[in-house]
């Protein structure tokens, strides 16, 4: 019998490894149209990154990075925007469809 506290918890970051899965998986969470999710998203992103890494890149320290990605933070569109170039990705228009 399996004991579920056992389990290993799952963790996308593990699985984000190559710069199309990421692309793929922001793609899914931008299509839920959740500001919270993105900002889940975008943290788990850069986790699988290197937060370290990241936050060099976007032009904040560490635990700027850290804070400005927590469960109900209320990021401004700048640093949004300076992380995702971060990350190497970009964000795409199009039409919603109904």
């Amino acid at each position: 019998m399996v004991n579920i506290s056992e389990l290993k918890r799952f963790d996308a970051a593990e699985h984000l490894d190559t710069d199309e899965a990421i692309a793929e998986y922001l793609s899914i969470v931008l299509e839920e149209n959740d500001p919270d999710a993105l900002i889940h998203a975008l943290g788990t992103i850069a986790r699988a990154r290197g937060m370290t890494q990241i936050a060099k890149d976007a032009g904040l320290g560490r635990e700027s990075l850290y804070k400005a990605l927590k469960e109900g933070a209320s990021p401004r569109f700048d640093t949004i925007y300076r992380v995702i170039q971060a990350l190497g990705v970009q964000l795409v228009a199009r039409p919603i469809t109904h």
